[in-house]
C-alpha cells in the first residue's frame, strides 16, 4: 500500500519545505503548491489523504479554499493560520476543518496531528462493530441492535452527527441541514432535540453520552461512540 499523500498549501516556501520535510520523515508523501485556486485545481484530478491549509494566501484566502472544497470532498483539512483569534478558529470548524494550527508551530507536532487524523479517518476491524445502524429508507436508527424511538428531526439529526463522528457543527450548520424545511425555526430548536435525543439514548448508554457539546461552538459526536 503507497503511503497516504499530504498536500500543502502554503505561499512561504521556508514553511512548506520544513513542513514537508517533516511529513516525509514520518513516511508520507507530500507536494506542495503557493496558491488557493492552484490547489484546488490539483484536487480536481488527484487523490489526497489530507490537507494542509495555509489560511492568509495570496490569490483567495484558505476559507474560501475550504468552502469550495467541501462542496465536492471531505478530505481531512488542518488550517495554519497567523491568527489565532478565537473567531478564527470558530470560522475554521464551521467550515469543515480538521484541525487549527496557529503560527509558529513545531512541524513534528503537525506531522503528529496528521496522523492522528488519518489514524481517525482509516477504516479498521472496529468497523465491524458500528454501534449505530441507520435505514435511511425507512429514517430509523438502532444502537447496539436496539431501535430508537426518533422522531424525524431527531433522526435526521443523530444522522447528520454520525456523517462525520468527531467534527464539531454550529447550530447554525444543524439547522440548515436538519430543519432546512421547517418553517420559522430557531437555533434553539437545535438544543431541544439535543436533549431529547440524549434523553433516549441516556437507557442504552449509562453515563457515556455519545453527543459531546462544544460551548460556543456546537455539537459532535464522540468518535469511540460509533
Amino acid at each position: 500500500m503507497s503511503p497516504p499523500r499530504i498536500l500543502i498549501v502554503d505561499d512561504e516556501p521556508a514553511i512548506a519545505a520544513t513542513l514537508a520535510y517533516a511529513l516525509r520523515t514520518e513516511g508520507f508523501q507530500v507536494e506542495c503548491v503557493g496558491l488557493g485556486r492552484e490547489a484546488l485545481a490539483l484536487l480536481q484530478c488527484d487523490q489526497f489523504a489530507l490537507l494542509v491549509l495555509d489560511v492568509g494566501l495570496p490569490d483567495i484566502n484558505g476559507f474560501d479554499v475550504c468552502r469550495e472544497l467541501r462542496r465536492r470532498s471531505d478530505v481531512p483539512v488542518i488550517f495554519l493560520t497567523a491568527r489565532s483569534d478565537e473567531v478564527d478558529r470558530i470560522v475554521g470548524l464551521e467550515l469543515g476543518a480538521d484541525d487549527y494550527v496557529a503560527k509558529p508551530f513545531s512541524p513534528r507536532e503537525v506531522a503528529s496531528r496528521v496522523r492522528a487524523i488519518l489514524r481517525r479517518a482509516r477504516p479498521n476491524a472496529a468497523a465491524a462493530r458500528t454501534r449505530f445502524v441507520l435505514d435511511a429508507d425507512a429514517a430509523r436508527a438502532s444502537y447496539d441492535g436496539v431501535a430508537l424511538a426518533l422522531t424525524r428531526y431527531e433522526y435526521r439529526l443523530l444522522a447528520t452527527l454520525l456523517e462525520k463522528p468527531g467534527r464539531v457543527l454550529s447550530r447554525a450548520q444543524l439547522m440548515e441541514r436538519v430543519w432546512s424545511d421547517a418553517e420559522e425555526s430557531l437555533e434553539r430548536t437545535v438544543d431541544a432535540h439535543i436533549k431529547t435525543l440524549r434523553a433516549k439514548l441516556r437507557p442504552l448508554c449509562g453515563e457515556d453520552d455519545p453527543i459531546e457539546t462544544h460551548r460556543g461552538l456546537g455539537y459532535s459526536l464522540r468518535r469511540e461512540a460509533v
